[in-house]
């Protein structure tokens, strides 16, 4: 519950009815959970605005952000792109044939192993998400401008646990 200082939201409401409803069970994940999913909704909403006004997805945004902190020669192979991506397999071949049909990025041979592709930036590839990112970090800061610095780094440390505990549960 929020503490009496703190306005009540949504999910406030939600676990007060809750409780009324079904005292037996603790519905305190919840608290946690629903929160994330409504604020999941609210950040996509905005990051999506901020791609479309750049002419991208999140896929596509992602794939070429990878490419770009790779570094020089920005290039790397689909699988290295995959790994170092927030985009599963099946959307990369899908997101390269966009990207590669737009001229943001090309397909070569890799020079050590004919068998696979090296996925680069083009320099077309490279202006957009130098144009990009800015943009997308700016909608990332006005997005946590609620929070202080110290409540931002709790949350980041919070998440980093789940995260890690959800990407490596143990016992499964």
């Amino acid at each position: 519950m929020a503490e009496p200082s703190q306005p009540q939201d949504h999910v406030d409401r939600v676990l007060q009815q809750w409780a009324r409803e079904r005292p037996d069970l603790d519905a305190s994940p919840m608290a946690v959970i629903g929160r994330m999913s409504r604020l999941a909704r609210i950040i996509e909403a905005e990051l999506n605005q901020t791609f479309a006004r750049h002419g991208l997805d999140r896929s596509s945004f992602d794939v070429l952000a990878t490419l770009r902190r790779s570094g020089p020669p920005y290039r790397l192979t689909p699988g290295a792109l995959m790994k170092s991506s927030m985009v599963t397999s099946g959307a990369v071949s899908q997101r390269l044939d966009r990207l590669q049909a737009r001229g943001l990025v090309t397909r070569t041979p890799n020079a050590a192993d004919r068998r696979s592709m090296d996925v680069a930036l083009t320099d077309e590839g490279h202006a957009l998400i130098e144009r990009a990112l800015p943009d997308h970090l700016a909608t990332e800061h006005r997005l946590l401008a609620g929070l202080t610095d110290t409540q931002r780094d709790h949350l980041v440390d919070a998440l980093r646990t789940l995260l890690t505990t959800l990407d490596h549960p143990t016992g499964r």
